[in-house]
């Protein structure tokens, strides 16, 4: 790749969690290990329980995590934007992943095979502890989302849901912020462990009160504290 095309990727990984205490000579050297990969809406980047063969920093697009049960429901765990990663299971050995990871929006992303991951960690020791702080993050994030699916009520759950998307891909407008990524309510209720009519009926409540507004995959959060006050469970009148 040319200089002025390893820009924007140099860019995007000094800000991604796992290469942002890395030097810029360090990251270069990583860059340099990678190559990109293109994928078209509704394609996976992998499928939960394929080898972990593969890393990726996301450039693009925007992508989705999701985790099918036992019993043959879909999770949607996490969504990602570009700086994030998928995939760092693949540092350890033998490991299959968790999680599916599908592109919901035209992607490109730089890829790593395991091997010149655990090459890279080998030679800089930041990178590996910035692996571990990444798996471990990863894991506490599962721990809280099976958390709220199990004691929490299902309007706080979607409240929660959208407020973290919002941090994600928020993008302000004039009436308010936009989730930057399409979202329909069938996404909604894999995110939250409930139904289509259930996540229906509540934000349709939500936008007659004049909390968000909604269109075909696409949610504007226009009163922000009263969604706080519906996640965290407080009184109406804070």
């Amino acid at each position: 790749m040319s200089e002025e095309s390893n820009q924007a990727p140099l860019r995007i990984l000094g800000q991604a969690p796992l290469f942002s205490d890395l030097p810029e000579s360090a990251r270069r050297v990583a860059l340099d290990a990678s190559y990109r990969r293109r994928l078209r809406r509704g394609e996976f980047f992998f499928l939960q329980e394929d080898p972990a063969t593969t890393f990726y920093v996301l450039l693009e697009g925007r992508a989705r995590l999701s985790q099918l049960t036992a019993d043959g429901h879909q999770i949607t765990i996490r969504y990602v934007a570009p700086g994030d990663a998928m995939g760092i299971i693949v540092a350890l050995s033998d490991m299959t992943y968790p999680l599916s990871g599908e592109a919901i929006l035209d992607c490109e992303a730089l890829a790593w095979d395991a091997g010149a991951v655990k090459r890279l960690m080998e030679k800089y020791p930041p990178l590996a502890l910035a692996g571990l702080r990444l798996v471990a993050d990863r894991f506490r994030h599962l721990q809280e989302r099976y958390r709220e699916l199990t004691t929490e009520r299902v309007e706080r759950r979607i409240a929660r849901a959208l407020l973290r998307l919002a941090r994600q891909t928020g993008k302000r407008v004039e009436n308010g912020i936009l989730l930057d990524l399409p979202l329909s309510r069938q996404d909604l209720g894999e995110m939250t462990g409930t139904t289509l009519y259930t996540v229906s009926r509540i934000l349709s409540g939500w936008e007659q009160a004049s909390i968000i507004a909604t269109g075909r995959e696409r949610i504007v959060i226009c009163k922000p504290h009263d969604l706080v006050t519906i996640a965290e469970d407080l009184p109406a009148d804070r």
